[in-house]
């Protein structure tokens, strides 16, 4: 059974940058998606990256492409979602999940491995 486990939120002005990490056990030798969601005072849950780890094909959400980009580490065994430009309403509590690998995207209800979430603060 796959684990997800996050790290690496906190608080930074607009403009800048964080990094949050997701360190990965368990998978064994199944493919897997590991997304990055988001918790925020107008979404329940809001899709904002995923990877496939085998090929490293990458999805994001229209609101953060060019500005966030979501990687894995081979040594670390993780998935890292570099946040760059970080607005205010980028604010909100980061989820790491996983899913098992489909011929395309998962849809965002095959998510079912979470993890505790990690707190992101944007201040304007």
């Amino acid at each position: 059974q796959v684990q997800v486990a996050e790290s690496g939120g906190g608080t930074v002005q607009a403009g800048g940058a964080l990094r949050l990490s997701c360190t990965v056990s368990g998978r064994a030798s199944i493919d897997y998606d590991i997304g990055w969601f988001r918790r925020t005072p107008v979404a329940a849950r809001e899709f904002v990256a995923a990877i496939n780890w085998s090929t490293r094909l990458a999805y994001y959400a229209d609101g953060v492409r060019g500005r966030f980009l979501i990687s894995r580490d081979d040594v670390k065994n993780t998935v890292d979602l570099q946040m760059n430009r970080l607005y205010p309403d980028d604010s909100g509590v980061y989820y790491c999940t996983a899913a098992l690998a489909q011929d395309d995207r998962n849809p965002d209800w095959a998510y079912g491995t979470w993890g505790q979430g990690t707190p992101v603060t944007v201040s304007s």
